[in-house]
């Protein structure tokens, strides 16, 4: 078979988006961090853009939309930490130290269980403080300012302010005597502990890996035996700060460590004794079982696992860098009278122009690169007015949707999807999907993604549809009113939601009560 060549004619369509509108259809999909770090860019590559200045009087600025300001910086001092650990001399127990600062301290641990357990603090918390404590001024916060200030902290202030837990275990390590090797040794732990304030690592892994980074790499019996004392003690002080629970090396021993920080009562000491059981029986509440190993009657059991329900499982929670959960929204929506106010956050929303500067001069010499920078500059301030403009209508059309939302919270969600927006205000549905993507609005009720608004349909007995995020409400309103000892099932739920003239398969029913995060009956019900 040979081969040859031929000319040949075709005529073809096809449809090729101009730089413009590629760039506006990116501009539309960003979110505001994501956005605001575009506009940077631009900033630095494009000559001709610079940030709009706000009016004098501020007025403009609260009108149209502001410059968005300046990004908040923050740092956070590096503890340095000691000299390696160096041969012991014998030092204190582990509650010594502590007892050393107090002579009373060994006399409010008069119920002491055993010598895992501890003891108990004083009864009266306030005691030690004495008959002249008194607290009425308003404090100074971390930066020296008065607490009883008009104007609020933050978000990001509060973040920016919010120190390390390995920094607040420091400091507490501060008023404790200890040698240098004693302090290296929980200076160790604590810059171990993970982020929410347990030990993970056992001791012997923590003891060889120090011992790993002896220079001639030896490992000495005799050597690790004393490491690993010396750890064990700075276990105990470690184990003794606060917050309660941190250092430990499980759920139960945290739980264990906040109970001993507890008043020596009855509910206390069943609570005490429920941490050594399983876990497992505790998060099914099996009273029989608890109250068979424990020896406890079913009152004291419950009055035990109501003491453990009210414990902190992340002794680090609240040292948490709160900064990476501020979300700040896109739109704002106020009520005002009977209406609904819907507008564009004006801190979120780049302000720019052109600079006459350039501009002036390009016009006496045209043609060129420059020309086109130019015309870029325009196009990218026209793209984010635009950006503006849809992201206002969408979130318009879809308040005026969900009026019932706004006035009786999720119960009075409607059936929502994008083509019903698309469709009223004449744009495409991956328009509005671009919009509603990573976009949040502030409402008297909450913040919520614009995303939140939209859910599928669930035919009624009435020929209408129910919303999937209402008949989640129901559900949770189900579940909050039933008898704790004969829970609902997923089947009962989907009977009393037919009841209703919602068709609701058991299955659709569980899948909701598990997005939810609502144990089985099984699990709920209060043995």
């Amino acid at each position: 078979m040979g081969l040859k060549t031929s000319l040949g004619l075709r005529l073809t369509q096809q449809l090729t988006l101009t730089p413009q509108l590629q760039q506006s259809l990116r501009l539309l999909q960003l979110s505001a961090l994501e956005l605001e770090q575009e506009v940077e860019q631009m900033l630095a590559d494009n000559p001709f853009l610079e940030r709009a200045e706000a009016d004098e009087d501020g007025q403009a600025a609260a009108e149209d939309d502001p410059a968005t300001p300046p990004a908040d910086s923050g740092a956070h001092e590096d503890v340095e930490a000691p000299a390696g650990l160096m041969n012991e001399a014998e030092p204190p127990d582990a509650f010594s130290v502590i007892e050393a600062a107090d002579p009373q301290a060994q006399a409010d641990w008069d119920a002491q269980l055993d010598d895992a357990a501890g003891g108990w603090r004083d009864d009266d918390p306030d005691a030690t403080l004495g008959p002249d404590w008194q607290w009425d001024g308003p404090g100074l916060d971390r930066d020296g300012r008065w607490l009883d200030g008009d104007e609020p902290a933050s978000a990001a202030d509060l973040a920016r302010g919010r120190e390390r837990l390995q920094d607040h275990l420091h400091r507490q390590a501060l008023a404790l005597h200890l040698d240098a090797q004693e302090r290296a040794a929980l200076h160790f732990l604590i810059e171990s502990l993970d982020d929410d304030g347990y030990l993970s690592e056992p001791l012997e892994d923590l003891a060889d890996a120090l011992l790993a980074r002896q220079a001639d790499g030896r490992a000495d019996p005799e050597l690790r035996d004393e490491l690993l004392a010396l750890l064990r003690r700075a276990l105990g002080w470690l184990q003794a700060m606060e917050p309660a629970g941190v250092g430990a090396r499980n759920l139960a021993e945290c739980l264990r460590l906040q109970v001993l920080e507890l008043r020596n009562e009855p509910a206390a000491r069943a609570a005490l004794a429920l941490c050594a059981q399983p876990l497992e029986w505790i998060a099914r509440r099996d009273l029989r079982r608890l109250g068979a190993a424990t020896g406890l009657d079913e009152a004291m059991v419950r009055a035990g696992l109501a003491v453990l329900a009210r414990l902190e499982p992340k002794p680090a929670r609240r040292f948490a860098e709160a900064e990476q959960l501020v979300i700040v929204p896109d739109v704002l929506v106020t009520l005002r009278g009977t209406e609904f106010d819907v507008q564009l956050n004006p801190a979120v929303q780049p302000r720019l122009r052109l600079c006459d500067a350039y501009a002036q001069a390009l016009r006496q010499h045209r043609g060129g690169d420059l020309q086109q920078r130019l015309q870029e500059a325009r196009w990218f301030i026209k793209n984010l007015q635009q950006r503006g403009e849809t992201l206002l209508r969408v979130a318009r059309a879809i308040v005026q949707q969900q009026r019932s939302f706004f006035l009786h919270g999720d119960i009075g969600m409607r059936p929502l999807v994008l083509r019903d927006i698309a469709a009223e205000l004449g744009l495409h549905e991956s328009t509005i999907s671009r919009v509603t993507t990573a976009k949040y609005m502030a409402t008297p009720r909450g913040t919520y993604e614009l995303k939140y608004f939209f859910g599928s349909a669930l035919a009624t007995d009435g020929g209408g549809n129910a919303s999937s995020t209402a008949v989640r409400a129901l559900i949770r309103q189900m579940i909050a009113e039933e008898d704790p000892r004969q829970p609902l099932s997923d089947a009962q739920i989907a009977e009393r939601l037919k009841e209703q003239g919602i068709e609701c398969a058991r299955r659709t029913v569980a899948k909701y009560r598990e997005a939810l995060r609502i144990p089985t009956a099984t699990l709920r019900r209060a043995r």
